[in-house]
């Protein structure tokens, strides 16, 4: 194993740490619902608000780590997070709920960006889909994790019990602290030159198709705990499913990192987005093990396509790599989060099930614009650098 490879695994570790905390409150959304009165719309506001906090300052970081070296120190990112997250479950006051959450948001915000650009400059073209997806899955297995403590704690305990999950953020905090060295621009290899504009149009285009995804995944995230109890399945063994279903995305991201090394990343994307609709159908109008099994296969196929296009992005724009890592993980899970609220306010208007029907559509809507990203198709275009827009 490289140098290179080693100190991706270790921001990967990182990147678990920190994402931790990111996906328990859509795991407790349903007691938020039942304990606090709150409606879809009103539960998954808060989902929404933590995205769009985050999505408005990675952009922020990264431009800074692009052209300043300015990097946050992981501890003081991980205890933003847990504290505030931690305290959800002892607030009565909703607006207090929604400026917590925003805190707790800074903290994710801080580390992906220069997390994400110091693999960018580690990796080559050959081996960033690969690698990539090594970054990427860290934060996917603490995404997998968040829901099995959040739904523990508060399973046993109530929504007061979530204040317990503070702990593992301290404990690693301080580890963090004492391992990890401030972050140091001069260990980081310098920047290609800027020879040419930035590519404007095509990343765009790949921050709203991006956008569009997130809200696929972050609304099977927000509500499918909710549409399991619903099935008559308890809490913790709803939040336990959706777990399996980011781990199965987990192995999903190493799979698509190999295979579009190989095959190309615009051709990987294009066929893991058709492809994972199908299961999301199985899964909605089935039960049992089959439906089970789908919602596997969904999170597998789905979660694939993101390190993918993570390195796209990072080579049509090789000079602004903290911006776009600030983009792709900030912006677009953003846009993500704002799809959420509209698929809450559509489960109010109808029922969940429905409301779960723009999943699918949003998947639908990204496949053209993912298409119109200036980037070559590999079988067509071998040996050509990406296009710039």
């Amino acid at each position: 194993m490289t140098t290179n490879t080693k100190s991706v695994w270790g921001l990967s570790a990182a990147h678990l740490v920190t994402d931790l905390y990111s996906p328990v409150l859509p795991a407790i959304l349903p007691l938020l619902i039942a304990d606090q009165g709150y409606s879809f719309f009103l539960a998954g506001l808060i989902v929404t608000v933590y995205n769009l906090t985050s999505s408005m300052v990675q952009p922020l970081v990264g431009w800074v780590f692009d052209t300043r070296g300015f990097a946050f120190h992981i501890s003081t990112s991980v205890l933003l997070s847990a504290i505030f997250i931690s305290i959800v479950g002892l607030l009565d006051s909703y607006a207090l709920v929604l400026a917590s959450v925003a805190i707790a948001a800074l903290g994710h915000a801080f580390f992906h960006p220069s997390a994400l650009g110091t693999v960018s400059r580690l990796v080559k073209d050959a081996n960033r889909g690969r690698l990539t997806s090594y970054f990427v899955i860290g934060g996917n297995l603490g995404y997998a994790i968040g829901p099995i403590c959040a739904g523990i704690v508060v399973g046993l305990m109530g929504l007061a019990g979530l204040v317990i999950l503070v702990i593992p953020g301290i404990v690693m905090a301080v580890v963090l602290r004492r391992i990890l060295p401030a972050p140091d621009r001069a260990a980081v290899p310098a920047a290609p030159a800027r020879t040419e504009r930035p590519a404007y149009r095509a990343i765009a285009l790949l921050v709203v198709a991006s956008g569009l995804r997130a809200w696929a995944i972050f609304g099977s995230v927000a509500y499918l705990p909710t549409f399991l109890t619903l099935r008559g399945i308890d809490l913790v063994t709803a939040n336990l499913l959706v777990s399996g279903m980011l781990i199965a995305g987990v192995v999903g991201q190493l799979a698509g990192g190999i295979l579009s090394d190989r095959y190309g990343r615009k051709e990987y994307t294009l066929i893991g987005l058709v492809a994972a609709v199908p299961p999301f159908f199985v899964f909605l109008t089935s039960s049992g093990i089959v439906s089970i099994v789908a919602l596997m296969v969904f999170g597998f196929i789905l979660w694939s396509t993101f390190a993918v296009t993570v390195a796209m992005a990072h080579e049509i724009a090789p000079g602004n790599v903290g911006l776009v890592s600030g983009l792709m993980l900030g912006l677009a899970v953003g846009v993500g989060g704002m799809g959420v609220a509209a698929t809450g306010w559509i489960a109010d208007m109808t029922t969940l099930t429905l409301g779960l029907m723009t999943i699918p559509v949003a998947i639908a809507l990204a496949i053209p614009l993912f298409i119109a990203v200036p980037y070559p198709w590999k079988a067509l275009a071998r040996g050509r650098s990406p296009s710039r827009g």
